[in-house]
């Protein structure tokens, strides 16, 4: 089916659909004219979807919303992530989509530098010893210690924009970095080695880092599994900035438990919110962030630089939009 056409700018209708962004208030800042509306509950965009030409959403999209938006002709994602989007569903009404890849590329790769600090330095326990005004002596087991970066090595599976950047970041503190990428004969500028997904266990035994920045698809779901854990030293960290279902959580909690891996630091889990039945939680080699990776106090100005940009794309009737997906 071809594209639904797409109203002039003066006709034009943006529902924004988010619980927490403050995506209308910054759209409304850049002083467009265009309509536009925010709703912050699911119940609310099913109610009001129809009235929308554009739609900018993540989480709270339902690919039954198609059914009810006449109108719509555009999607933007506020994610980088499309998991949630039938994209044969977008292709079949007309309706466009893209991504918000890219938005928040440099924050998770901090993020993820963050949380390997943290455990590298034994922040974290730092941390609990404040709470209970507990001065902490001094370490005489030498691998209890708090360790340095310099030297060691990091494997990164995913070379996309937060592999790349945290690569940099790895580069900065002396550290080896081999990538992991599906297709290893191109990209990888920023490390010392890159390999196809297919050597993994390969390069894991290597590593004294393992992060993941990887995309969710069906060759990556579970891609860290037992026989992955199994490949890893038992000294090693494991960093989870891509997705939850990226890991077998019980084959992870088995290992953490044997002590067959350190440690492990978690932004994403399989179920979100986290469970408090998880055993993660009490896990004291686990460190867990809220799926807060991709959080940055410039996140919805960021996603309305590619929106704006799309906009302009559609109205000049252009085939190709940035991050297009449909």
């Amino acid at each position: 089916m071809s594209a639904r056409p797409f109203p002039k700018r003066d006709a034009l209708t943006i529902c924004f659909a988010h619980g927490a962004y403050q995506m209308a208030d910054r759209f409304a800042a850049r002083g467009t004219g265009i309509r536009h509306f925010q709703v912050r509950a699911l119940e609310d965009l099913q109610q009001r979807a129809g009235e929308a030409d554009v739609i900018v959403a993540s989480m709270m999209w339902r690919n039954e919303i198609l059914a009810v938006a006449p109108k719509l002709a555009f999607v933007q994602s506020i994610s980088a992530g499309i998991d949630q989007y039938d994209r044969a569903a977008f292709a079949a009404q007309g309706v466009r989509l893209a991504s918000a890849a890219g938005v928040n590329a440099n924050a998770v790769a901090e993020h993820a530098m963050a949380m390997i600090l943290a455990n590298e330095r034994h922040i974290v326990s730092g941390r609990d010893h404040q709470a209970r005004a507990h001065w902490r002596p001094m370490i005489s087991t030498i691998a209890e210690r708090e360790a340095e970066l310099t030297g060691r090595t990091m494997v990164i599976v995913g070379l996309g924009r937060i592999g790349s950047r945290l690569a940099r970041f790895a580069r900065a503190f002396d550290m080896h970095v081999i990538g992991v990428k599906r297709d290893a004969s191109s990209g990888g500028a920023g490390v010392n080695r890159v390999v196809p997904t297919a050597d993994l266990h390969q390069v894991l035994p290597q590593a004294d880092i393992v992060v993941l920045a990887c995309p969710l698809t069906p060759e990556t779901e579970n891609l860290i599994d037992a026989a992955a854990l199994g490949c890893m030293k038992p000294t090693a960290l494991l960093v989870n900035v891509a997705r939850g279902r990226v890991v077998d959580e019980a084959a992870l909690i088995a290992a953490l438990q044997a002590k067959r891996l350190r440690a492990a630091a978690l932004d994403v889990t399989r179920e979100e919110p986290l469970p408090a039945s998880s055993p993660l939680w009490s896990q004291p080699n686990v460190l867990i962030t809220p799926h807060s990776a991709g959080e940055t106090q410039a996140y919805e100005d960021n996603v309305i630089d590619i929106l704006v940009d799309n906009l302009d794309r559609l109205q000049r009737g252009e085939p190709y939009l940035r991050n297009g997906i449909v």
